[in-house]
């Protein structure tokens, strides 16, 4: 059985506080603004040698006039169904409220054991006025504050008893994929899209995603994880809180990553932010793939493609190692051969080439073209070896290795890329004395 711990409840009560104060790390996004948590929320905690997920949840709210609210309900339905226990939470300081009984009869109907955790109870005070929720007649009232971790401790203790033994971390070690863009490009359709279902909720308006959310996938035997993101947005546009906070969660995401994914709109073509979205890529030796969205709302004909791969190849300039794949998320055109070719990237980046594989190859090409004289010296490559690093590294041992220079780094370069393959991936060169 899984050990899942759902944290559910009426807007702005502290699920995410709590959930961030579970796994130990400030995942979830908080803020004062009730409604900031959209979709479901997953991460890993561990209490008295037991593993489990805990999933934050949005607000569930009935008749107010957020656009959100049924979608939000439909996530905080699909977490309900999912869990293991269920944490109630309420709020000691705002007492009860009709949204929270509201919420209170939508609960009755679970055979889950459902625990009602009045967050808030920082002072005596405040945990003698959280005696008012046992009008809701859902049993005890647990009192916490999920800010400073009082009574958190205690209420594990009684939650993990519903838990197996084991579970740890089931995502530790699988590939993480990314999918990054500017906002309103497609990434959540993209993610529903691969899963068909709505993991993720999705509008025309562009920040709907705010946290960074990931999914475990299967496709072709291999299990990875996919993270949806907020929309990357130039520094200078970027005004609320929130929005800033989403775009760290998406750096974060690239960070953590192992293959991005950026998706590019068809319609706009290669931008300036989507540029410093690779770059930073790079910067951080991630594998790239560009994935062109929107492609179904481009007039074609044959040549249209291949004019546009090569537009943007000229843009990327020597980043043209990167590949470029077309789609239409909303047709499902390619979406599929898209995780494809970001799972050949991921086995790129990590791919080992034996010593000897590599010198019966590029000597030969070295002995044809060597690196040019430098001040009457001639400069002799010996051996090449693979290093061990997070892309694909190379030292190339040579007598004077400091008169090498870029033109010929990238001839090398070329040549075990023409050779080797390693599409999508950065490759770093050394050179050392022998």
């Amino acid at each position: 059985m899984a050990n899942i711990l759902a944290i559910v409840g009426r807007p702005n009560v502290g699920k995410s506080t709590l959930f961030n104060r579970l796994i130990e790390k400030k995942k979830a996004i908080m803020d004062d603004e009730s409604g900031v948590t959209r979709d479901r929320h997953y991460g890993y905690a561990e209490w008295t040698g037991k593993h489990f997920t805990v999933i934050d949840t949005g607000g569930y709210v009935t008749g107010s006039e957020d656009k959100f609210e049924s979608q939000i309900r439909h996530q905080v339905e699909l977490a309900l169904e999912e869990a293991t226990v269920i944490l109630f939470m309420v709020d000691s300081y705002m007492g009860l409220t009709d949204l929270d009984k509201d919420f209170a009869n939508v609960l009755r109907s679970s055979n889950k054991p459902i625990y009602l955790v009045a967050n808030k109870a920082d002072t005596t005070e405040r945990m003698h006025m959280a005696n008012e929720f046992y009008a809701l007649g859902m049993g005890e009232v647990i009192p916490i504050s999920s800010a400073s971790g009082s009574g958190t401790g205690e209420l594990l203790e009684i939650v993990v008893e519903h838990f197996d033994e084991g579970n740890e971390n089931p995502d530790e070690g699988i590939p993480k994929l990314a999918i990054l863009g500017r906002p309103n490009v497609g990434k959540s359709s993209f993610l529903n899209a691969l899963l068909g279902v709505d993991r993720t909720i999705v509008t025309d308006e562009a920040g709907t995603t705010r946290d960074a959310i990931n999914t475990r996938y299967t496709m072709y035997g291999k299990d990875f994880i996919l993270t949806d993101t907020a929309g990357i947005r130039k520094k200078s546009k970027v005004k609320e809180d929130i929005e800033f906070y989403s775009v760290l969660r998406s750096i974060q995401a690239l960070q953590d990553s192992d293959v991005c994914v950026i998706l590019v709109d068809a319609e706009r073509g290669l931008e300036a932010q989507d540029m410093n979205i690779i770059s930073l890529a790079i910067k951080y030796n991630k594998g790239i793939m560009i994935m062109v969205n929107k492609w179904d709302l481009i007039e074609k004909d044959t040549k249209t493609a291949d004019v546009y791969k090569k537009s943007i190849e000229q843009k990327l300039g020597q980043l043209n190692f990167i590949p470029i794949i077309f789609t239409s998320v909303t047709k499902k055109q390619r979406i599929f051969q898209a995780i494809e070719k970001a799972i050949e990237v991921y086995d790129n980046k990590t791919k080992k080439i034996s010593t000897s594989e590599l010198n019966d190859v590029l000597l030969p090409e070295i002995e044809r073209y060597p690196p040019p004289a430098l001040k009457g010296k001639y400069i002799k490559i010996k051996y090449v070896t693979q290093l061990p690093g997070q892309i694909p590294t190379f030292a190339f041992f040579c007598n004077l290795p400091q008169y090498i220079k870029a033109p010929y780094e990238r001839f090398l370069e070329n040549k075990i890329r023409k050779n080797f393959g390693l599409e999508g991936v950065p490759i770093r060169l050394f050179f050392r004395k022998k």
